[in-house]
């Protein structure tokens, strides 16, 4: 373990707990940072968020007719 010596400092029964609940906030506050900065979730979780159109489908471009060899 590469920070063995870290429970000489703290004890695991504070170490670990500290570590778990700062890990929940720090996902609590980008889940909520996604939800506040992007338009379309809100709709989405409110069920009015429509799919989006398929794009139309682009032709790939022909090439010229070669010239015939002279």
């Amino acid at each position: 373990m590469i920070y063995g010596k870290m429970w000489t400092v703290v004890s695991p029964k504070v170490g670990i707990p500290i570590f778990l609940v700062a890990v929940a906030v720090g996902s609590f506050s980008v889940h909520l940072a996604l939800t506040t900065n992007t338009p379309w979730i809100k709709a989405f979780f409110n069920g009015s968020y429509d799919r989006a159109a398929p794009a139309p489908a682009i032709a790939a471009p022909v090439a010229a007719p070669a010239e015939a060899p002279k």
